[in-house]
């Protein structure tokens, strides 16, 4: 009968041989095209069944003793180990309960986030490996707002020393790992920035009813004035919640039936109005105070549009969608006291999803469309003074950056684009790995754009060079902010991060459950955060 310890010594020779792949016999190479020297593929041996059912028979003589407990993780890694380990405990007379935690949420059926029934027993995590832990973090977050509670987790490799996993200590979770690096002969070379403890402390959390799990793109994004946050639903609800309890302040219902429509616009807010636009195809402009409607303009058949306004132009302008077999788009000048059309611009042979960025100082505005061009008008009169293409569509709003004449926007071709504003012509142009679905930002002589390629770029604006490059485990569609010498940006996986704009290093995160997708707002003088998730979820923070 082997020992425990003999059965760990066979499985780390497993491993040696056929999950850990090195540069010598295979080709790595990570996202952004650089080459890798080593990683661990335990496809390799999950799914041979004398390693599996080795690691099996370790794992039961580590936790029988802990028996009552149920076993679970996060695909795919832990499919074939819940599977095998359940499986086993139906053999030993001490049946355990599974679960399979989706890296996303199913968008059709049941749309389930979790794939099997929980229970009231201890949980025990099972994965692979554990390097940064924001992959068990994102499930430990999952299952606690389950309201359960998870007091082991178990792994074959570990990366870092067991000191560095805070969020485990904090939670007094047992971190049990059979394998280290030391091991294999390996060291770790850190690519990525640290995932650093959560120094942000939730104060409420908000969450519409029947959130659309289908549709993961940027939605409503919040904004603020003085005392209340708004954004749209995807019930067709619009909200205006207290900034301090998050308790609803009033809530207007669009559309034209009892369903409504999604409203995926973004508000703008100008002198106590709020506006935006609906899937129902309008534009409503509601009073901040009571949500009372001071006006609505019809004319297309869906507006997922935000609007900018142009206060010295007493205008907003807004993106339209007409026709769902004759697809069209469009843009049009409002009056901001009235909703009366002052010009509008409908040929634009597909949707403009896109939202219009305007330039004060030259009375301009522009938009992109999913016919990959961007358009550029004279803000008041509506005349089309340049049209520049691209080779993907434009989802993203645009912005300008008037100090050195240039109006920067990405493009599904995985470009960032800088283009002289009077003329259309091309300043510059900066390749990505992915689409970008976000919007750039402009800080000082640099400007930053996050693509769906996992990566947020900080360029030069003088030489075009890449100052800095932050990697993150989901890929972007939100837009980043700055905050003093921080910028904030939220990502796929969950996590709403905070980069050193010097430097490009992760500072501080925050774990939701599910996907940000948009733009978070910032209260300077509260200084509290509040964070959106394409679940029509709000999380309102501050920093500890």
């Amino acid at each position: 009968m082997e020992t425990i310890e003999q059965k760990i010594e066979k499985l780390k020779n497993i491993v040696a041989k056929d999950a850990l792949i090195t540069k010598e016999r295979q080709k790595i190479v990570h996202t952004d095209g650089s080459e890798s020297s080593w990683l661990f593929d335990f496809r390799n041996i999950f799914l041979k069944p004398e390693s599996l059912n080795l690691i099996v028979d370790i794992f039961w003589n580590l936790f029988e003793k802990e028996y009552p407990f149920q076993v679970g993780g996060q695909e795919i890694a832990a499919i074939p180990l819940t599977s095998a380990i359940v499986f086993k405990s139906q053999q030993t007379n001490k049946p355990i309960n599974g679960f399979i935690i989706r890296k996303s949420r199913k968008p059709i059926g049941l749309q389930k986030l979790i794939e099997g029934e929980l229970n009231d027993n201890k949980i025990i995590l099972v994965d692979d490996l554990i390097n940064s832990g924001s992959t068990i973090l994102r499930q430990i977050k999952i299952l606690e707002s389950e309201n359960k509670k998870i007091d082991s987790v178990f792994v074959l490799v570990r990366f870092r020393d067991e000191s560095y996993y805070k969020f485990f200590q904090e939670r007094k979770i047992k971190l049990v790992s059979l394998f280290t690096l030391d091991n294999f002969g390996l060291s770790y070379t850190e690519k990525k920035q640290n995932i650093l403890p959560q120094n942000f402390k939730e104060i409420w959390y908000s969450q519409s009813k029947n959130p659309n799990y289908f549709y993961v793109v940027p939605k409503s994004a919040p904004v603020i004035d003085e005392e209340k946050i708004y954004f749209g639903s995807d019930n067709g609800y619009f909200w205006a919640l207290n900034q301090k309890n998050g308790e609803t302040a009033w809530k207007y219902k669009v559309g034209l039936h009892v369903h409504g429509k999604s409203i995926f616009s973004s508000p703008a807010i100008h002198n106590g109005i709020v506006y935006f636009g609906s899937y129902d195809g309008n534009v409503y402009a509601l009073d901040t105070q009571t949500g009372k409607r001071k006006w609505i303009y019809f004319d297309a058949d869906w507006v997922g549009s935000s609007p900018v306004v142009a206060p010295d132009l007493e205008l907003l302008f807004i993106g339209l969608e007409f026709g769902l077999f004759k697809k069209k788009g469009g843009i049009v000048a409002l009056d901001l006291k009235t909703g009366k059309k002052k010009w509008k611009y409908e040929e634009i042979p597909e949707y403009v999803h896109c939202s219009p960025a305007y330039c004060p100082e030259k009375k301009m505005v522009a938009v992109g469309a999913n016919d990959f061009c961007v358009y550029m008008f004279d803000a008041k009169i509506g005349k089309l003074k340049w049209k520049f293409q691209t080779e993907g569509e434009i989802k993203a709003s645009l912005i300008f950056d008037i100090k050195n004449n240039l109006i920067l926007f990405g493009s599904f071709d995985k470009h960032l684009y800088a283009l002289d504003i009077d003329s259309g012509e091309v300043r510059g142009k900066f390749a990505t790995y992915d689409i970008i679905y976000s919007t750039p930002l402009v800080h000082q002589d640099n400007v930053y754009v996050a693509s769906f390629d996992k990566n947020l770029y900080s360029i030069n604006l003088k030489t075009g060079e890449l100052n800095w490059r932050f990697s993150a485990n989901g890929r972007f569609m939100a837009s980043p902010i700055i905050i003093e010498d921080k910028i904030y940006i939220g990502a796929s996986d969950g996590k709403l991060y905070e980069i050193d704009i010097q430097t490009g290093k992760m500072t501080n995160f925050f774990q939701t459950v599910e996907r940000i997708v948009n733009k978070i707002a910032y209260h300077p003088s509260t200084k509290r955060f509040f964070v959106p998730t394409f679940a029509n979820e709000i999380y309102c923070l501050e920093k500890k």
